[in-house]
């Protein structure tokens, strides 16, 4: 029986349980709240990511031969790698989907969550399918902390940030440029269709997260390349543009797959420089005067606060790789630099996101399909936490944060 045919099964005898997988989990503790996205493909059904999940629960896992073990609250689980089965104690269990390790990251069955943790540590979680949603039952009411109810600090959200970042989020292109064709999306979509749907889910990720947002653009209009990062002024923290790669037809074009995010330096690869090539080209659609791409941008690379930027964007491009290889089925092309027109006007730490290749159909797959659009667009929110938190760390744990990359 298939995957899917088996989760709806389960899930229509098993009380509590979702006939559905959801896009994405909410694990909710004393340590706050954290949103997982549910991967799924083909072939192993829907799973999460064990490194985000066990980091929301306290939890560690570690894979010994043909087997993952796991343990949360103290208890331990043992989950047969590509087969679905699981332990506590004597004898295995039967699970929906399997253990397996994808590009050295365990991934764990969605059924561990929504079933198993539930039932075999009941005093202490439950799982609310309706909101999709693992409470730890003894994680303290929203508002306090696990001291004695004390009051949380004020300045912070339940996910730990201090209140007032501000993220712009530029979904690529748009209006007259349409961007690379994406031969391979359907319905004629093109890049700057997927760019701006996934643009608008980031930023309510972004938004439930606690985290502001600014967008250069929410409708099919087209912003001046030269212009976008303006949009991140002064109570802005973070750009991130999102795009979709491509490469010219030519023989094996349309295998190449893969995701990789950007930041402004000079470029080190041929790839490198064909991306800003072919991302800068949008400047031809641009009314307002002005330089033409590649004008000056040795000057702006000698600029010490740009650099200081420099060194916070390629850590961001680090985290977003990251968190993106949890969901994405293609290969993490890495982070790289190049000259993108778009980035060079940036005085905050900015990014490029090329989503994957709209040249290659499972990579336009993944870009076009709702359930994954959703799942790139949390990765990329949880990334931009993950730096935001880091950050925070690093400059003052107390301070509330307006501007990333050391300078008001």
């Amino acid at each position: 029986m298939p995957w899917l045919a088996r989760f709806m099964l389960l899930g229509a005898l098993a009380p509590g349980r979702p006939a559905t997988a959801p896009m994405s989990l909410v694990v909710a503790t004393a340590r706050g709240e954290a949103r997982i996205p549910v991967r799924t493909d083909g072939t192993t059904g829907p799973m999460v990511a064990a490194p985000a999940l066990l980091a929301a629960l306290g939890g560690k896992a570690e894979v010994v031969d043909a087997w993952a073990d796991v343990e949360i609250a103290r208890q331990n689980f043992r989950l047969v790698l590509g087969a679905p089965y699981y332990s506590v104690g004597a004898g295995l269990k039967p699970l929906v989907g399997s253990a397996v390790v994808k590009r050295d990251t365990l991934f764990l069955p969605l059924q561990f969550v929504t079933n198993v943790i539930p039932a075999e540590l009941k005093d202490r979680y439950r799982y609310i399918a309706s909101a999709g949603r693992l409470e730890d039952r003894a994680a303290p009411p929203t508002g306090t902390t696990a001291a004695a109810g004390a009051p949380r600090n004020p300045k912070r959200l339940p996910n730990g940030l201090n209140k007032g970042y501000v993220v712009a989020v530029d979904p690529g292109h748009g209006g007259v440029d349409p961007g690379n064709p994406g031969i391979y999306f359907p319905r004629g979509l093109t890049e700057s269709d997927v760019t701006l749907q996934v643009g608008l889910l980031v930023r309510e990720e972004l938004l439930n997260r606690g985290v502001g947002v600014v967008m250069t653009r929410t409708t099919d209009t087209l912003i001046d390349i030269r212009q976008r990062a303006s949009y991140c002024s002064d109570r802005c923290n973070l750009f991130v543009s999102i795009h979709v790669n491509s490469l010219p037809r030519r023989p094996g074009f349309n295998k190449v797959r893969g995701f990789e995010t950007y930041f402004l330096a000079d470029a080190k690869t041929e790839d490198a420089a064909r991306v800003a090539k072919m991302e800068n080209e949008a400047v031809r659609f641009d009314q307002s005067p002005g330089a033409e791409p590649g004008g000056g941008l040795d000057f702006i690379l000698k600029d010490l606060q740009l650099n200081e930027y420099l060194r916070e964007s390629g850590r961001l491009a680090e985290l977003i790789q990251s968190h993106l290889g949890e969901v994405h089925s293609g290969p993490d092309k890495g982070v790289k630099q190049a000259g993108l027109w778009v980035l060079t006007t940036a005085r905050r730490p900015a990014v490029l996101v090329e989503m994957g290749f709209s040249t290659n159909p499972e990579d336009a797959k993944v870009m076009s399909d709702a359930r994954s659009q959703r799942n790139l667009a949390g990765s990329i929110a949880d990334a931009v936490v993950s730096y935001l938190l880091e950050y925070q760390r690093r400059v003052s744990p107390d301070a509330e944060t307006r501007t990333v990359g050391g300078r008001e």
